[in-house]
């Protein structure tokens, strides 16, 4: 045997052996036994799924081979766990040595076996339920993460807490921001060599970004970068704030200023440099904001730190002065590409504002960025300059303007996937077209407050409606193939509307998503050919993973449809708009497990109580407050699809205990705080009196009934 070792470690074989036989060691023995030299050599345990985007350079494509183009017809549902939420569920599962970690709306997290779905322990970190007024775009969490035998997750009243990975009790845990600011969190963190990092959300209600570096062991705090300038008077924090505060006007730190790092963190270990995705300011409007325009820095841009530090190294800024909610957020991926005859190290994104961008990784330096959806905002980017040549009709004012891409962006968070085989960049597309106005009765917010902060009025008014309805009727979805040198789309599948899930790449020339059809779809990833569709009674937002386990392939995928696009938008399906609650599913060749059938028995909404009399102007009134403060959940014009409840829909009872709910938060424990400290006793019956006339416009022609929709 000596003899044996010696030459399997003379020609290399020692390593194979090693990680072959790795996971029933560290499984038998340490769970989520994960280090930084695991992380660095994941690629040579491709049956394990050990962080977010698999590998460091969050690719998220899976060597994995035995679920392939030839054999995916025999794919099957091998188990199933129910969540026990009708909330969205975009969380990535960690698999590590046949265990599998996921997280559900409000953070809970389980640990499972991975190859039969027997829970082996379930953690609830108990986030109060007024939380749920502060989060943009749902109860959500994007993921978790593991190092050295804890399970790290990030909760959204902005807890950072390190599980034992063996019994899933707390082992740390620390406040990563002033729970006094309406600050969230609803991304996974990410964990490079001892450091976990998170960001955080709240743009929307007037927060400073930043992001923070812990010891993973301990939960100490290790540096932290701020993502827009502070208050000039109280000094800088380094150098690149007082750089980003040149380019900033008024008083804008009074607001916060935005530019919250709410997704896509990502780790270069050869040149030692984190990628922060950096969101959108804090009013939108720039006026509010910003009154004298400049750029804004670092709002909407991708910045490199140095990992050890935090110090700032280089940005690359892709709309200068946001005001249209564009985030540099969305993910990014690492990849080594032949451009131009000479192979370079690229960070590639597609972001909400419509284009597709390649950069130097090393020094930022913009490479090409091309349109890959219908794009109003900007004509093109000067390759030169590298700034948008931005369209002069899209700095918005008082008067609605129909743009796109519209606040849920030409590409959101939804994972996207690259083929080293193929070369194609793969993710959900969305053409959405929403009104742009400025508010003219905003009133900024300071402190910890629970209204919009976005001084956005798109909506609003007989001319916000007009365009509303026909930015409707303009929508469009695809999943778009994209070649990253060519700046071209190779191939697409069209979908009836937005609403559909990230996506996963797999060595078996395999492209799978979740759809807004209610089912999971496998591709073919060179043509784009359909090869295998399963319904799953619920639309799969969250991006699939492989694993394997005794030689088995696995795909895994959370499934609960929820997150800003299920609150802002009606869903157009192709089957019934009925959907089963969150659940995680995964599937094998072979699989024989099923669902069980959906309950039949939806009864019809109950018809609407008759209109109050009182004045026009109180309805508009309740129409302006509703979208300032209820339409983040409810939906733009009282129109939801499911997700929070449908206010169109209220019942008699609710109806009568309207003010109970609203401003003495009765349903707390439900999610819905009272609003007694933003809304007064009549701007709240204003609101109702909207609500009510927006249920009458609209009865007998809600999808929610069979009917036709309302356009």
């Amino acid at each position: 045997m000596k003899r044996m070792w010696a030459a399997a470690k003379a020609t290399g074989l020692a390593a194979f052996i090693m990680a072959c036989c790795t996971p029933a060691t560290h499984a038998a023995e340490h769970p989520a036994a994960v280090d930084q030299a695991r992380l660095l050599r994941a690629n040579r345990e491709p049956g394990n799924w050990m962080t977010w985007g698999r590998t460091y350079d969050e690719q998220r494509f899976s060597p994995l081979k035995e679920i392939n183009d030839k054999t995916v017809s025999r794919l099957g549902l091998a188990w199933y766990l129910d969540l026990n939420t009708y909330r969205g569920v975009e969380g990535t599962p960690i698999v590590v040595d046949g265990v599998l970690y996921t997280t559900s709306a409000w953070n809970i997290t389980y640990a499972l076996d991975a190859k039969t779905g027997k829970q082996l322990w379930k953690f609830d970190p108990e986030v109060p339920a007024v939380w749920g007024r502060l989060a943009c775009c749902d109860i959500v969490s994007r993921g978790l993460a593991v190092w050295q035998g804890k399970v790290i997750i990030a909760t959204l009243d902005g807890r950072l807490i390190a599980l034992d990975a063996a019994t899933g009790k707390p082992v740390w845990s620390v406040a990563t921001f002033d729970q006094s600011a309406p600050y969230t969190i609803t991304g996974a963190p990410r964990v490079f060599d001892g450091k976990v990092l998170i960001g955080n959300s709240g743009a929307e209600l007037g927060v400073r970004g930043f992001v923070t570096a812990y010891d993973a062991s301990t939960g100490k705090q290790l540096w932290r970068f701020y993502t827009v300038p502070g208050d000039p008077k109280k000094g800088f924090e380094n150098a690149a704030m007082e750089m980003a505060a040149k380019t900033w006007h008024g008083e804008w730190w009074k607001q916060g200023g935005g530019g919250t790092v709410w997704d896509s963190i990502v780790y270069d270990p050869s040149l030692r440099l984190i990628y922060l995705g950096v969101g959108n300011g804090g009013p939108w409007v720039q006026e509010y904001r910003s009154p004298g325009g400049g750029d804004n820095l670092f709002l909407a841009s991708i910045v490199a730190v140095k990992a050890d530090t935090g110090e700032y190294v280089w940005h690359y800024q892709e709309a200068p002065g946001d005001e249209w909610d564009y985030t540099a957020t969305q993910p990014m991926i690492l990849a080594d590409l032949k451009i131009d005859g000479r192979t370079r190290k690229v960070i590639m994104q597609a972001p909400k504002n419509g284009f597709f961008y390649v950069l130097d990784r090393a020094s930022g330096e913009l490479l090409s960025a091309t349109k890959f959806a219908p794009n109003y905002w900007a004509s093109h980017v000067d390759l030169r300059t590298g700034r948008p040549v931005i369209n002069p009709a899209a700095r918005y004012d008082l008067e609605p303007i129909l743009m796109t891409p519209a606040p849920p962006g030409a590409h959101n968070w939804n994972p996207m996937s690259y083929s080293p085989i193929t070369g194609l960049v793969y993710f959900p597309v969305q053409e959405v077209w929403l009104p742009y106005s400025r508010d003219p009765g905003f009133t900024p917010t300071e402190g910890r407050q629970f209204r919009s902060n976005t001084g956005w009025g798109g909506t609003l008014g007989e001319a916000g409606r007009i365009a509303t309805e026909l930015g409707n009727s303009r929508g469009h979805a695809w999943l778009t193939a994209w070649d990253p040198v060519r700046q071209r789309e190779a191939w697409r599948v069209d979908y009836p509307s937005r609403g559909n899930g990230g996506t996963l790449a797999t060595a078996g020339n395999l492209v799978f998503q979740g759809t807004v059809n209610q089912t999971v779809a496998a591709y073919r990833a060179d043509t784009g050919a359909k090869l295998w569709e399963m319904p799953v009674q619920t639309i799969p937002v969250a991006g699939p993973i492989s694993y394997a386990v005794d030689g088995e392939q696995y795909i895994a995928l959370s499934a609960g449809f929820g997150g800003g696009n299920a609150m802002l938008q009606e869903i157009r399906t192709t089957t019934s708009r009925k959907r089963a609650d969150g659940r995680l599913l995964v599937f094998k060749l072979g699989g024989k497990a099923e669902l069980p059938p959906l309950d039949e028995a939806v009864p019809l909404p109950p018809g609407p109580p008759a209109v109050p009399r009182v004045s026009e102007d109180v309805i508009e009134n309740g129409n302006a407050l509703y979208h300032r403060i209820c339409a983040g959940c409810h939906g733009i014009r009282a129109v939801s699809s499911g997700v929070i409840k449908d206010l169109r829909h209220m019942t008699a009872e609710t109806h009568a205990g309207f003010d109970d709910i609203v401003l003495r938060g009765v349903r707390e424990r439900l999610g819905m705080a009272s609003f007694a400290d933003v809304l007064r006793p009549e701007e709240a019956e204003a609101i109702h009196a909207y609500v009510i006339a927006r249920a009458n416009e609209d009865w007998g022609r809600d999808t929610s009934r069979g009917d036709t929709p309302p356009r």
